[in-house]
Protein backbone atom coordinates (compact mmCIF):
# COMPACT_ATOMS: atom_id res chain seq x y z
CA UNK A 1 0.00 0.00 0.00
CA UNK A 2 1.34 3.51 -0.69
CA UNK A 3 2.78 5.42 1.80
CA UNK A 4 0.04 8.26 1.85
CA UNK A 5 -3.05 6.01 1.32
CA UNK A 6 -2.10 3.99 4.72
CA UNK A 7 -1.44 8.02 5.87
CA UNK A 8 -5.13 8.61 5.09
CA UNK A 9 -6.60 5.69 6.42
CA UNK A 10 -5.14 6.12 10.01
CA UNK A 11 -6.21 9.61 9.46
CA UNK A 12 -9.90 9.26 8.74
CA UNK A 13 -10.20 6.66 11.56
CA UNK A 14 -8.66 9.46 13.72
CA UNK A 15 -10.87 11.77 11.98
CA UNK A 16 -13.99 9.47 12.99
CA UNK A 17 -12.91 9.11 16.78
CA UNK A 18 -12.55 13.18 16.94
CA UNK A 19 -16.11 13.37 15.83
CA UNK A 20 -18.09 10.47 18.06
CA UNK A 21 -18.15 13.25 21.11
CA UNK A 22 -20.31 15.12 19.05
CA UNK A 23 -22.43 12.57 17.89
CA UNK A 24 -22.49 10.92 21.56
CA UNK A 25 -23.82 14.15 22.77
CA UNK A 26 -26.25 15.09 19.79
CA UNK A 27 -28.15 11.59 20.15
CA UNK A 28 -27.88 11.95 23.91
CA UNK A 29 -30.07 15.01 23.94
CA UNK A 30 -32.17 14.18 21.54
CA UNK A 31 -33.02 10.73 22.98
CA UNK A 32 -32.71 11.27 26.49
CA UNK A 33 -33.97 15.14 26.40
CA UNK A 34 -36.40 15.66 23.26
CA UNK A 35 -37.50 12.23 22.67
CA UNK A 36 -37.81 12.83 19.31
CA UNK A 37 -36.03 12.30 15.65
CA UNK A 38 -34.45 16.12 14.52
CA UNK A 39 -36.13 17.08 11.23
CA UNK A 40 -34.37 15.86 8.47
CA UNK A 41 -32.23 13.68 10.57
CA UNK A 42 -30.78 11.50 7.37
CA UNK A 43 -29.87 14.62 5.55
CA UNK A 44 -27.61 15.89 8.95
CA UNK A 45 -26.30 12.25 9.60
CA UNK A 46 -25.11 12.76 5.61
CA UNK A 47 -23.42 15.71 6.91
CA UNK A 48 -21.50 14.75 9.60
CA UNK A 49 -20.33 11.64 7.27
CA UNK A 50 -18.98 14.20 4.71
CA UNK A 51 -17.15 16.38 8.17
CA UNK A 52 -15.60 13.18 9.21
CA UNK A 53 -14.23 12.85 5.18
CA UNK A 54 -13.29 16.31 5.17
CA UNK A 55 -11.28 16.11 8.49
CA UNK A 56 -9.34 13.65 7.02
CA UNK A 57 -8.32 15.51 4.05
CA UNK A 58 -7.61 18.48 6.27
CA UNK A 59 -5.64 17.32 8.13
CA UNK A 60 -3.52 15.08 5.95
CA UNK A 61 -3.35 18.59 3.35
CA UNK A 62 -1.77 20.07 6.56
CA UNK A 63 0.85 17.37 7.01
CA UNK A 64 1.70 16.52 3.88
CA UNK A 65 1.67 20.26 2.34
CA UNK A 66 0.84 23.07 4.18
CA UNK A 67 3.12 22.62 7.27
CA UNK A 68 6.67 21.50 5.83
CA UNK A 69 5.66 24.44 3.20
CA UNK A 70 6.07 26.92 5.99
CA UNK A 71 8.96 25.61 7.83
CA UNK A 72 10.90 25.68 4.03
CA UNK A 73 10.06 29.39 3.39
CA UNK A 74 11.04 30.73 7.01
CA UNK A 75 14.31 28.90 6.34
CA UNK A 76 14.79 30.32 2.97
CA UNK A 77 13.94 33.93 4.45
CA UNK A 78 16.51 33.56 7.32
CA UNK A 79 19.17 32.24 4.89
CA UNK A 80 18.41 35.60 2.93
CA UNK A 81 18.90 37.85 6.69
CA UNK A 82 16.25 40.34 4.94
CA UNK A 83 13.98 41.84 7.80
CA UNK A 84 11.99 44.07 5.83
CA UNK A 85 11.44 41.07 3.09
CA UNK A 86 10.52 38.76 5.77
CA UNK A 87 7.80 41.17 7.39
CA UNK A 88 6.73 42.21 3.84
CA UNK A 89 5.62 38.68 2.88
CA UNK A 90 4.11 37.91 6.31
CA UNK A 91 1.83 41.01 5.72
CA UNK A 92 1.12 39.73 2.27
CA UNK A 93 0.58 35.69 3.53
CA UNK A 94 -1.57 36.84 7.00
CA UNK A 95 -3.87 39.53 4.67
CA UNK A 96 -4.17 37.49 1.53
CA UNK A 97 -4.98 34.42 4.75
CA UNK A 98 -7.73 36.37 6.06
CA UNK A 99 -9.85 38.43 3.05
CA UNK A 100 -10.61 35.06 1.42
CA UNK A 101 -11.55 33.17 5.03
CA UNK A 102 -14.54 31.13 4.46
CA UNK A 103 -15.46 31.54 9.03
CA UNK A 104 -14.83 35.42 8.34
CA UNK A 105 -16.79 35.89 5.36
CA UNK A 106 -19.74 33.97 7.05
CA UNK A 107 -19.33 36.39 10.29
CA UNK A 108 -19.03 39.48 8.15
CA UNK A 109 -22.13 38.20 5.83
CA UNK A 110 -24.29 37.64 8.99
CA UNK A 111 -23.38 40.88 10.56
CA UNK A 112 -24.24 43.00 7.61
CA UNK A 113 -27.96 41.06 7.27
CA UNK A 114 -28.47 41.13 11.07
CA UNK A 115 -27.78 45.51 10.98
CA UNK A 116 -29.63 45.82 7.60
CA UNK A 117 -26.24 47.13 5.86
CA UNK A 118 -25.21 49.33 8.74
CA UNK A 119 -22.34 47.25 8.96
CA UNK A 120 -20.60 46.64 5.67
CA UNK A 121 -19.72 43.00 5.18
CA UNK A 122 -16.36 43.59 2.75
CA UNK A 123 -15.12 46.54 5.18
CA UNK A 124 -15.42 44.19 7.88
CA UNK A 125 -12.77 41.78 5.72
CA UNK A 126 -10.59 44.40 5.06
CA UNK A 127 -10.31 45.55 8.63
CA UNK A 128 -9.43 42.25 9.56
CA UNK A 129 -7.33 41.48 6.87
CA UNK A 130 -5.17 44.21 7.63
CA UNK A 131 -5.22 43.52 11.20
CA UNK A 132 -3.94 39.96 10.93
CA UNK A 133 -1.49 40.77 7.69
CA UNK A 134 0.11 43.73 9.93
CA UNK A 135 0.36 41.74 13.20
CA UNK A 136 1.58 38.58 11.50
CA UNK A 137 4.38 40.97 9.98
CA UNK A 138 4.93 42.03 13.10
CA UNK A 139 5.27 38.71 14.85
CA UNK A 140 7.89 37.60 12.52
CA UNK A 141 9.85 41.00 13.59
CA UNK A 142 9.26 40.23 17.44
CA UNK A 143 10.27 36.30 16.62
CA UNK A 144 13.43 37.46 15.27
CA UNK A 145 14.54 39.58 17.71
CA UNK A 146 13.68 37.54 20.59
CA UNK A 147 10.99 39.98 22.33
CA UNK A 148 9.03 38.35 25.08
CA UNK A 149 5.53 37.58 23.44
CA UNK A 150 3.65 36.89 26.89
CA UNK A 151 4.18 40.88 28.04
CA UNK A 152 3.49 41.73 24.50
CA UNK A 153 0.15 39.52 24.43
CA UNK A 154 -0.82 40.85 27.84
CA UNK A 155 -0.34 44.57 26.66
CA UNK A 156 -2.34 43.71 23.94
CA UNK A 157 -5.42 42.31 26.24
CA UNK A 158 -5.01 45.94 28.15
CA UNK A 159 -5.76 47.67 24.98
CA UNK A 160 -8.78 45.77 24.03
CA UNK A 161 -10.29 46.32 26.91
CA UNK A 162 -9.50 49.47 27.40
CA UNK A 163 -10.76 50.42 24.12
CA UNK A 164 -13.98 47.63 24.78
CA UNK A 165 -14.55 50.69 27.57
CA UNK A 166 -15.22 53.23 25.30
CA UNK A 167 -16.92 51.19 22.14
CA UNK A 168 -20.30 51.11 21.05
CA UNK A 169 -21.67 48.22 23.10
CA UNK A 170 -23.56 46.83 19.92
CA UNK A 171 -20.07 46.38 18.05
CA UNK A 172 -18.68 44.11 21.36
CA UNK A 173 -19.92 40.82 21.06
CA UNK A 174 -19.24 40.91 16.75
CA UNK A 175 -15.65 42.58 17.65
CA UNK A 176 -14.42 39.56 19.91
CA UNK A 177 -15.86 36.84 17.94
CA UNK A 178 -14.09 38.19 14.73
CA UNK A 179 -10.56 38.02 16.74
CA UNK A 180 -12.02 34.30 16.88
CA UNK A 181 -12.75 33.51 13.16
CA UNK A 182 -9.46 35.82 12.31
CA UNK A 183 -7.23 32.70 13.96
CA UNK A 184 -9.15 30.20 11.28
CA UNK A 185 -8.59 27.03 8.58
CA UNK A 186 -6.69 29.04 6.14
CA UNK A 187 -4.60 31.11 8.60
CA UNK A 188 -3.85 29.06 11.42
CA UNK A 189 -1.59 26.43 9.65
CA UNK A 190 0.73 28.48 7.98
CA UNK A 191 1.28 31.12 10.53
CA UNK A 192 1.87 28.53 13.33
CA UNK A 193 4.21 26.87 10.50
CA UNK A 194 5.83 29.81 10.05
CA UNK A 195 6.86 30.37 13.53
CA UNK A 196 8.01 26.92 14.75
CA UNK A 197 10.15 27.48 11.67
CA UNK A 198 11.90 30.23 12.86
CA UNK A 199 12.10 28.79 16.12
CA UNK A 200 13.58 25.92 14.81
CA UNK A 201 16.11 27.03 12.20
CA UNK A 202 17.37 30.11 15.22
CA UNK A 203 20.18 28.80 17.41
CA UNK A 204 19.12 29.05 20.92
CA UNK A 205 15.58 29.05 20.60
CA UNK A 206 12.45 27.34 22.31
CA UNK A 207 10.42 26.30 20.06
CA UNK A 208 7.35 26.77 22.78
CA UNK A 209 8.47 30.31 23.71
CA UNK A 210 9.50 31.71 21.09
CA UNK A 211 7.75 30.00 17.78
CA UNK A 212 4.30 30.15 18.74
CA UNK A 213 2.35 33.66 19.77
CA UNK A 214 1.35 34.39 15.88
CA UNK A 215 -1.96 32.89 16.12
CA UNK A 216 -2.60 35.27 19.81
CA UNK A 217 -1.91 38.55 18.28
CA UNK A 218 -3.70 37.77 15.13
CA UNK A 219 -6.47 37.32 17.13
CA UNK A 220 -6.18 40.78 19.64
CA UNK A 221 -5.69 42.43 16.14
CA UNK A 222 -9.34 42.55 14.91
CA UNK A 223 -10.87 43.14 18.39
CA UNK A 224 -8.73 46.27 18.37
CA UNK A 225 -9.39 47.61 14.85
CA UNK A 226 -12.88 46.81 14.64
CA UNK A 227 -13.64 48.39 17.68
CA UNK A 228 -11.45 51.57 16.67
CA UNK A 229 -13.33 51.76 13.42
CA UNK A 230 -16.65 51.89 15.53
CA UNK A 231 -15.68 54.76 17.07
CA UNK A 232 -13.92 56.44 14.90
CA UNK A 233 -15.90 56.01 11.94
CA UNK A 234 -19.38 54.83 12.69
CA UNK A 235 -19.31 56.79 16.19
CA UNK A 236 -22.64 57.48 18.31
CA UNK A 237 -25.01 57.20 14.93
CA UNK A 238 -23.99 53.40 14.95
CA UNK A 239 -26.03 53.03 17.95
CA UNK A 240 -28.95 55.14 16.74
CA UNK A 241 -29.24 53.11 13.26
CA UNK A 242 -29.29 49.81 14.79
CA UNK A 243 -31.79 50.06 17.61
CA UNK A 244 -34.07 47.25 15.91
CA UNK A 245 -32.75 44.14 14.21
CA UNK A 246 -34.55 41.38 12.73
CA UNK A 247 -34.08 37.86 12.27
CA UNK A 248 -32.68 37.18 9.31
CA UNK A 249 -34.68 35.25 6.29
CA UNK A 250 -34.07 31.66 6.33
CA UNK A 251 -32.09 30.48 3.35
CA UNK A 252 -33.55 28.03 0.67
CA UNK A 253 -32.64 24.47 1.01
CA UNK A 254 -29.99 23.76 -1.39
CA UNK A 255 -29.65 21.41 -4.06
CA UNK A 256 -26.85 19.23 -5.17
CA UNK A 257 -25.72 18.46 -8.62
CA UNK A 258 -22.52 17.44 -10.00
CA UNK A 259 -22.17 21.01 -11.97
CA UNK A 260 -22.61 22.84 -8.25
CA UNK A 261 -20.57 20.32 -6.36
CA UNK A 262 -17.47 21.66 -9.16
CA UNK A 263 -18.35 25.01 -8.73
CA UNK A 264 -18.05 25.10 -5.16
CA UNK A 265 -14.95 23.03 -5.43
CA UNK A 266 -13.96 25.64 -7.31
CA UNK A 267 -15.24 28.47 -4.94
CA UNK A 268 -13.21 26.65 -2.39
CA UNK A 269 -10.27 26.77 -3.88
CA UNK A 270 -10.48 30.49 -4.50
CA UNK A 271 -10.93 30.93 -0.75
CA UNK A 272 -7.08 29.66 -0.89
CA UNK A 273 -5.93 31.20 -4.37
CA UNK A 274 -4.56 34.09 -2.78
CA UNK A 275 -2.31 32.38 -0.22
CA UNK A 276 -1.07 30.19 -3.13
CA UNK A 277 -0.53 33.42 -5.09
CA UNK A 278 1.61 34.88 -1.89
CA UNK A 279 3.77 31.68 -2.08
CA UNK A 280 4.46 31.88 -5.97
CA UNK A 281 4.92 35.78 -6.02
CA UNK A 282 7.78 35.56 -3.15
CA UNK A 283 8.94 32.25 -3.79
CA UNK A 284 10.06 32.67 -7.43
CA UNK A 285 9.84 36.20 -8.15
CA UNK A 286 12.12 37.37 -4.79
CA UNK A 287 13.77 34.36 -3.91
CA UNK A 288 13.89 32.96 -7.37
CA UNK A 289 13.89 29.48 -6.09
CA UNK A 290 11.11 26.21 -7.34
CA UNK A 291 9.91 24.84 -4.13
CA UNK A 292 11.23 21.94 -3.31
CA UNK A 293 8.92 18.74 -2.97
CA UNK A 294 6.58 20.19 -5.40
CA UNK A 295 4.72 17.43 -5.71
CA UNK A 296 3.83 16.91 -2.00
CA UNK A 297 2.91 20.59 -2.06
CA UNK A 298 0.38 20.44 -4.92
CA UNK A 299 -0.89 17.26 -3.26
CA UNK A 300 -1.36 18.72 -0.24
CA UNK A 301 -2.86 21.58 -1.24
CA UNK A 302 -5.08 19.22 -3.38
CA UNK A 303 -6.32 17.79 -0.28
CA UNK A 304 -6.41 21.21 1.44
CA UNK A 305 -9.08 21.91 -0.91
CA UNK A 306 -11.27 18.68 -0.70
CA UNK A 307 -11.26 19.10 3.00
CA UNK A 308 -11.72 22.33 3.29
CA UNK A 309 -15.09 21.79 0.78
CA UNK A 310 -15.98 18.63 3.08
CA UNK A 311 -16.22 20.77 5.74
CA UNK A 312 -18.55 23.71 4.47
CA UNK A 313 -20.87 21.08 2.69
CA UNK A 314 -20.93 18.73 5.98
CA UNK A 315 -21.67 22.01 7.90
CA UNK A 316 -23.97 23.54 5.82
CA UNK A 317 -26.28 19.69 5.76
CA UNK A 318 -25.01 18.64 9.53
CA UNK A 319 -23.45 21.22 12.15
CA UNK A 320 -25.43 24.34 11.32
CA UNK A 321 -28.62 23.21 11.25
CA UNK A 322 -28.03 20.82 14.15
CA UNK A 323 -27.17 23.94 16.37
CA UNK A 324 -30.93 25.82 15.30
CA UNK A 325 -32.34 22.67 15.80
CA UNK A 326 -31.72 22.03 19.26
CA UNK A 327 -31.68 25.79 20.33
CA UNK A 328 -35.05 25.69 18.80
CA UNK A 329 -35.83 22.82 21.02
CA UNK A 330 -33.99 23.88 24.01
CA UNK A 331 -35.99 27.60 23.71
CA UNK A 332 -39.22 25.57 23.42
CA UNK A 333 -38.64 23.20 26.68
CA UNK A 334 -38.16 26.68 28.72
CA UNK A 335 -35.48 25.07 31.03
CA UNK A 336 -32.46 26.81 31.11
CA UNK A 337 -30.43 24.35 33.04
CA UNK A 338 -31.06 21.69 29.71
CA UNK A 339 -29.35 25.07 27.73
CA UNK A 340 -26.46 25.24 29.81
CA UNK A 341 -25.97 21.59 29.98
CA UNK A 342 -25.92 21.26 26.07
CA UNK A 343 -23.65 24.55 26.10
CA UNK A 344 -21.27 22.64 27.52
CA UNK A 345 -21.37 19.91 26.32
CA UNK A 346 -21.53 20.97 22.64
CA UNK A 347 -18.49 22.98 23.60
CA UNK A 348 -16.36 20.34 24.50
CA UNK A 349 -17.31 18.41 21.80
CA UNK A 350 -16.55 20.15 18.88
CA UNK A 351 -13.43 21.42 20.48
CA UNK A 352 -12.55 17.87 20.82
CA UNK A 353 -13.52 17.33 17.02
CA UNK A 354 -11.40 20.29 16.11
CA UNK A 355 -8.73 19.24 13.06
CA UNK A 356 -6.56 22.75 13.47
CA UNK A 357 -6.43 22.36 16.93
CA UNK A 358 -4.76 18.85 16.62
CA UNK A 359 -2.27 19.74 14.44
CA UNK A 360 -0.95 22.27 16.17
CA UNK A 361 -0.41 20.40 19.77
CA UNK A 362 0.93 17.46 17.56
CA UNK A 363 3.49 20.28 15.92
CA UNK A 364 4.17 21.79 19.64
CA UNK A 365 4.94 17.98 20.31
CA UNK A 366 6.48 17.42 17.65
CA UNK A 367 9.19 19.95 17.51
CA UNK A 368 9.05 20.78 21.22
CA UNK A 369 12.40 20.08 23.67
CA UNK A 370 9.61 18.71 26.45
CA UNK A 371 7.56 16.16 26.17
CA UNK A 372 3.48 17.39 25.48
CA UNK A 373 0.77 14.94 26.77
CA UNK A 374 -1.48 15.45 23.64
CA UNK A 375 -4.68 14.04 25.14
CA UNK A 376 -4.24 15.75 28.16
CA UNK A 377 -3.92 19.16 26.70
CA UNK A 378 -7.02 18.80 24.46
CA UNK A 379 -9.40 17.69 27.28
CA UNK A 380 -8.05 20.64 29.33
CA UNK A 381 -8.57 22.57 26.02
CA UNK A 382 -12.29 21.26 25.25
CA UNK A 383 -12.86 21.38 29.14
CA UNK A 384 -11.94 25.51 28.45
CA UNK A 385 -14.00 25.86 25.46
CA UNK A 386 -16.96 23.79 27.19
CA UNK A 387 -16.56 26.33 30.29
CA UNK A 388 -16.45 29.58 28.19
CA UNK A 389 -19.29 28.67 25.97
CA UNK A 390 -21.40 28.05 29.02
CA UNK A 391 -20.39 31.16 30.59
CA UNK A 392 -21.52 33.03 27.45
CA UNK A 393 -24.40 31.00 27.16
CA UNK A 394 -25.45 32.45 30.69
CA UNK A 395 -24.48 35.90 29.78
CA UNK A 396 -27.26 35.82 26.93
CA UNK A 397 -30.25 34.20 29.24
CA UNK A 398 -29.41 36.72 31.76
CA UNK A 399 -28.20 40.03 29.21
CA UNK A 400 -25.51 40.49 31.33
CA UNK A 401 -22.30 43.25 29.93
CA UNK A 402 -19.90 41.14 27.82
CA UNK A 403 -17.02 43.94 28.86
CA UNK A 404 -17.18 42.93 32.75
CA UNK A 405 -16.91 39.36 32.09
CA UNK A 406 -14.05 39.49 29.74
CA UNK A 407 -12.52 42.27 31.70
CA UNK A 408 -12.49 39.66 34.58
CA UNK A 409 -11.44 36.90 32.58
CA UNK A 410 -8.84 38.32 30.78
CA UNK A 411 -7.71 39.63 34.37
CA UNK A 412 -7.45 36.12 34.92
CA UNK A 413 -5.32 35.33 32.14
CA UNK A 414 -2.84 37.68 32.83
CA UNK A 415 -2.36 36.28 36.21
CA UNK A 416 -2.25 32.48 35.38
CA UNK A 417 0.60 34.15 32.81
CA UNK A 418 2.40 35.67 35.94
CA UNK A 419 3.00 32.40 37.48
CA UNK A 420 3.39 30.14 34.56
CA UNK A 421 6.20 28.42 33.49
CA UNK A 422 7.52 31.10 30.67
CA UNK A 423 8.00 28.38 27.96
CA UNK A 424 3.78 27.95 28.16
CA UNK A 425 2.28 31.27 27.72
CA UNK A 426 3.26 32.08 23.98
CA UNK A 427 1.42 28.19 23.46
CA UNK A 428 -1.37 28.31 25.72
CA UNK A 429 -2.77 31.77 24.01
CA UNK A 430 -2.12 30.17 20.47
CA UNK A 431 -4.43 27.15 21.85
CA UNK A 432 -7.05 30.01 23.20
CA UNK A 433 -7.27 31.28 19.44
CA UNK A 434 -7.04 27.99 17.38
CA UNK A 435 -10.15 26.45 19.02
CA UNK A 436 -12.40 28.73 17.33
CA UNK A 437 -12.29 26.95 13.88
CA UNK A 438 -14.51 25.37 11.36
CA UNK A 439 -16.20 22.71 13.30
CA UNK A 440 -16.32 25.08 16.23
CA UNK A 441 -17.72 28.33 14.67
CA UNK A 442 -20.56 27.30 12.80
CA UNK A 443 -22.81 25.33 15.59
CA UNK A 444 -21.91 27.51 18.33
CA UNK A 445 -22.66 30.94 16.13
CA UNK A 446 -25.97 29.43 14.88
CA UNK A 447 -27.08 28.16 18.66
CA UNK A 448 -25.61 32.04 19.98
CA UNK A 449 -27.96 33.76 17.35
CA UNK A 450 -31.14 31.71 18.06
CA UNK A 451 -30.60 31.97 21.59
CA UNK A 452 -30.43 35.41 21.82
CA UNK A 453 -33.27 36.75 18.77
CA UNK A 454 -35.72 34.05 20.65
CA UNK A 455 -35.38 35.70 24.35
CA UNK A 456 -37.29 38.26 25.09
CA UNK A 457 -35.36 41.36 25.53
CA UNK A 458 -32.40 40.34 23.97
CA UNK A 459 -30.54 41.55 20.93
CA UNK A 460 -29.06 39.34 18.16
CA UNK A 461 -26.21 41.72 17.50
CA UNK A 462 -25.18 43.20 20.92
CA UNK A 463 -26.09 39.42 22.89
CA UNK A 464 -26.01 36.71 19.51
CA UNK A 465 -22.33 37.71 19.20
CA UNK A 466 -19.48 36.67 21.99
CA UNK A 467 -19.61 33.06 22.43
CA UNK A 468 -16.78 32.54 20.31
CA UNK A 469 -14.58 35.13 22.34
CA UNK A 470 -15.66 32.88 25.62
CA UNK A 471 -14.94 30.15 23.90
CA UNK A 472 -10.86 31.63 23.52
CA UNK A 473 -10.14 33.00 26.74
CA UNK A 474 -10.87 29.43 28.84
CA UNK A 475 -8.50 27.36 27.26
CA UNK A 476 -5.63 29.69 28.24
CA UNK A 477 -7.01 29.56 31.89
CA UNK A 478 -7.22 25.79 31.82
CA UNK A 479 -4.08 25.25 29.83
CA UNK A 480 -1.97 28.00 32.05
CA UNK A 481 -3.25 26.68 35.24
CA UNK A 482 -2.03 23.04 34.32
CA UNK A 483 1.16 24.00 33.49
CA UNK A 484 1.31 26.14 37.15
CA UNK A 485 0.17 22.77 38.82
CA UNK A 486 2.75 20.68 37.00
CA UNK A 487 5.50 22.84 37.71
CA UNK A 488 4.52 23.14 41.38
CA UNK A 489 4.26 19.03 41.64
CA UNK A 490 7.26 18.92 39.82
CA UNK A 491 9.43 20.75 42.09
CA UNK A 492 8.02 19.50 45.18
CA UNK A 493 9.24 15.92 44.08
CA UNK A 494 11.97 17.00 42.77
CA UNK A 495 15.15 15.62 45.32
CA UNK A 496 16.99 17.82 47.26
CA UNK A 497 20.67 18.02 47.14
Amino acid sequence: MHPLLKQFGATLKESFHNLVPILLIIIGFQALVFQTLPPDALTIAMGFGIVIFGVAFFLMGLEVGVFPLGNSLSSEFLERRSLVLFALFGFALGFSASIAEPAIIAVATQAQTITHGALDALTLRLIIAFSVGGITAFGIIRSLLGWPIAKIIIGGYVIVLLITYFAPKEIIGLAYDSGGVATNVATVPLIVALGIGIASALQGRNVLKDGFGFVALAAITPMISIQLYAILVLGDDFSATTEVFTQAAPKAKERFSALKVLADLFETFTSILPILGTIIVFQYLVLKKHLPNLGRVIIGFGMLVVGLYGFIVGIKLGLFPMGESIAHSLVEKDNVYFIYLFAFLIGFGTTMAEPALIAVIKQADRYANVRLNVTIIRLLVALGVGCGILLGTYKIVHGYDIWLLITLLYGVVVMCTLFAPPQMAAFAFDLGGVTTSEITVPIVTAFGLYLATNIEGRDALMDGFGLIAFASVFPMITVLGYSIVSAFIAKMVEPTP
